[in-house]
């Protein structure tokens, strides 16, 4: 589907060089589903094992405060597939935005957009247009009412898989795959692999959204039996998480052994990262929270980019960057310049990766304006009392102070004139406070303010919208439960 007027046959990259069809680079985007920042080895976990993860992080750059757009997956997805804010497409949760006990929420969120619009360029069409061959062998969730499939977004090839039978385009469920290949790992890194070598004169981009490690959790016998004999870490324990972990990293060591033997790693970058924070099942710790909130437990992410001969190895830099910077990066690094009338709301990584400079903007964004139900570690007291993850909230991070903006008591409770005693900001330094336990948001208040008025003028910029109806349904203490909220298969999404 083109929408966009289609490019030259030499793409410039501004004002610095010019690339011809066989310099340009191939790219490889592999997705984890709901893995932790301290789910992998070389953040510390005490007891699962991602040998290949580990070493690939060796051979790029490390980004120790790469962030995840959203608490969790559709929004996720679709903020780094469009390049966009949720305030932009309006995909904000999975499924609702009212999720929980409806009548412990005071406000009335904001309505949800079921899928990501086609009429919003992804990256995906950007480098079809190109001239870029397109694969995507994985999860999608972004189809739905408002959305569409893959085959609409700009991919030429598209499959998904638990390991036993080709999916229906679109589909939307979570379940076990066979014994030897859980959650489809293997099949779709072979599905992969298989795209890569027929297309391995051409300049490619592999989309790799694995199902791992969602739950059902799942691993093959052998790496089972390998983590029932081993002993627990203070924070990691489960075997059943920590198999179906290492069988994901073992599936990448497959395909990057594969861009090895086709000669094609030296050009090809190759990005590593996962939707959005762990399950509770996983703690974070140091970090706070878990999937779908937004502490950092639940947006800090595993964060790496390889390109051998472009970025030094074992580099590494805590700038906070989030996946949305990854449609900007990669139509810089392949010479291609942002189709006319798309709105990108992140930033080129490539001063950084290359070392050549620094990032322009200043601070990232969240923008949550609805709730979700079950309580993650570590969450408000108010929260865990009444049995949600997350409420209505925004959140900036400026040079690592971070602030969240919790919308009801921003709404109903006197607002900026009534700081702090409200309870609608809170603040922390993460330089110093990495674990979110010390909000400063009294005694700080130059710098709570200045990072109030920024988030609210990044308010007007993108469109946010702030929920501002009180809920009539509000009656704390009644037990009243929203029908999506206690159940129903999109819960631990």
């Amino acid at each position: 589907m083109i929408r966009t007027a289609s490019f030259a046959a030499v793409f410039c990259l501004a004002m610095v060089t010019c690339l011809t069809a066989a310099e340009r680079p191939n790219f490889v985007l592999i997705y984890a589903d709901d893995m932790g920042w301290k789910d992998v080895g070389y953040q510390g976990t005490d007891f699962y094992e991602t040998p290949v993860i580990d070493a690939f992080a060796k051979q790029g750059m490390v980004f120790s405060s790469g962030y995840a757009c959203a608490g969790n997956c559709a929004p996720s997805r679709a903020c780094m597939l469009s390049g966009q804010y949720t305030p932009r497409h309006h995909l904000y949760a999975v499924g609702s935005t009212k999720r929980g006990p409806v009548n412990e929420m005071r406000l009335v969120p904001v309505p949800n957009s079921d899928g990501l619009s086609s009429k919003n360029l992804t990256l995906a069409e950007a480098l079809k247009e190109a001239g870029y061959v397109t694969g995507h062998f994985g999860k999608w969730h972004l189809d739905g009412r408002d959305g569409a499939k893959p085959s609409e977004q700009g991919f030429d090839e598209t499959y998904d898989s638990f390991g036993n039978g080709e999916l229906k385009e679109g589909t939307e469920t979570n379940k076990t795959g066979p014994p030897s290949d859980p959650k489809g790992v293997f099949t779709l890194t072979d599905k992969a692999i298989s795209f890569i070598e027929r297309n391995r004169d051409k300049p490619f981009f592999c989309y790799l959204p694995h199902h791992a490690i969602h739950g059902p959790l799942q691993g093959q016998p052998k790496t089972v039996a390998h983590f029932k004999a081993k002993p627990s870490g203070k924070n990691h324990k489960s075997v059943m998480y920590a198999a179906c972990t290492h069988d994901l990293d073992e599936s990448v060591g497959r395909l990057l052994k594969r861009l090895d033997e086709l000669e094609l790693s030296d050009k090809t970058m190759v990005i590593y990262t996962s939707d959005n924070g762990a399950t509770p099942q996983s703690l974070q710790e140091p970090l706070r929270g878990n999937k779908g909130g937004y502490y950092e437990g639940g947006i800090r992410e595993p964060f790496i980019i390889r390109w051998p001969g472009k970025i030094k190895p074992g580099s590494s830099t805590d700038v906070p960057v989030i996946q949305l910077d990854l449609y900007p990066t990669i139509l810089d690094a392949a010479g291609i310049k942002v189709p006319e009338g798309k709105v990108l709301d992140g930033e080129s990584l490539m001063p950084l990766l290359t070392g050549t400079g620094k990032l322009k903007r200043e601070a990232i964004f969240w923008h949550f304006p609805g709730y979700l139900n079950s309580p993650v570690t570590r969450g408000r007291e108010l929260d865990v009392k009444t049995g949600f993850r997350s409420r209505p909230v925004s959140v900036i991070n400026k040079d690592q102070w971070k602030l969240h903006l919790f919308h009801e008591e921003w709404v109903l409770d006197g607002g900026e004139a009534k700081l702090p005693g409200n309870g609608a900001v809170e603040m922390y330094n993460l330089r110093e406070d990495i674990g979110e336990y010390h909000d400063l948001a009294a005694s700080n208040p130059e710098k709570r303010d200045e990072l109030l008025h920024d988030l609210l003028k990044w308010h007007k910029q993108v469109g946010a919208i702030v929920p501002s109806e009180p809920n009539p349904d509000y009656a704390p203490g009644k037990g009243k439960a929203s029908k999506k909220g206690k159940t129903g298969k999109k819960k631990s999404q």
